[in-house]
């Protein structure tokens, strides 16, 4: 048997994003802003969607600078009409949607016995019910289309227990969202739709940052970094890579994947 003909255009073009529309949740800040400056600097359109208007439209602005498209949106990702607004806004503007990257979320530190019941549907509603009717208003598009791709950021706390902080309903959470995207990425992939997720682990952003600050943080912070083989936390820029080969023709073939990204820290 001969050899496959290999793809007449190179690897590098086809890792571009030209012509493609994407949407950003949680994008005003941290990896969401990492994750929206990577797919315009590929070529994509973006929308920046955040609960707070004013950083999507700081970013926005930073993605206008570089010449490429790009869109602010207001959007409480637990309430439907909302959700369902955003993707309309996108299609309404650039006539289609081909990236959705399910950002935003949510974490604290709390002991799981003295948890207020509040704080555990806080978290299950950004996590997991606002990952859920992002994917769902973001496949009615893309279904129509018979093309996706959605990405969804999970953690390396959906498949393996923190420590030395508590932080049970993150973690519950984030391993809902690995399982949502088996779930859905089997439903929809003859119909042309892939769905990914990424779990980064401990990232430096202003949010880690700011946690590592308090007296707790003293403690975890070595410990972080004895349980990474790395032994050290990811910068943001570090995730964006991966994230652009799941927004593109290189990955048509993968769906149903959580891509771990964590400096070695699941090995151990």
């Amino acid at each position: 048997m001969g050899d496959v003909v290999l793809e007449a255009r190179s690897i590098l073009e086809r890792f571009k994003l030209d012509g493609r529309t994407a949407l950003v949740t949680g994008g005003g800040q941290g990896i969401g802003r990492a994750i929206a400056h990577a797919l315009a600097e590929a070529g994509a359109n973006v929308a920046i969607v955040d609960i707070n208007l004013q950083t999507a439209e700081t970013v926005a602005h930073e993605l206008t600078e570089k010449g490429v498209e790009a869109m602010a949106i207001a959007c409480d990702v637990t309430k439907s009409d909302d959700v369902n607004s955003m993707v309309k806004a996108i299609v309404d503007k650039w006539g289609k949607l081909t990236i959705g990257i399910n950002n935003a979320g949510i974490g604290f530190w709390h002991d799981a016995e003295t948890m207020k019941e509040e704080e555990w549907d806080r978290t299950m509603d950004v996590n997991l019910k606002g990952v859920f009717l992002c994917c769902q208003a973001e496949a009615r598009a893309m279904l129509k289309a018979g093309y996706g791709k959605i990405i969804n950021t999970a953690s390396m706390s959906g498949t393996i227990v923190n420590m030395p902080q508590h932080q049970s309903a993150y973690n519950i959470s984030k391993a809902g969202v690995i399982h949502m995207t088996k779930s859905l990425a089997a439903e929809w992939a003859e119909r042309g739709v892939r769905v990914n997720c990424i779990s980064p682990g401990y990232t430096r952003t202003q949010l880690v940052t700011d946690l590592l600050q308090t007296e707790v943080g003293q403690t975890v912070s070595p410990e972080w970094m004895s349980r990474t083989p790395i032994n050290r936390m990811a910068d943001v820029t570090e995730l964006q890579g991966l994230v652009v080969y799941l927004s593109g023709e290189t990955s048509d073939f993968m769906t149903g994947s959580d891509l771990i990204i964590d400096g070695g820290y699941t090995t151990w």
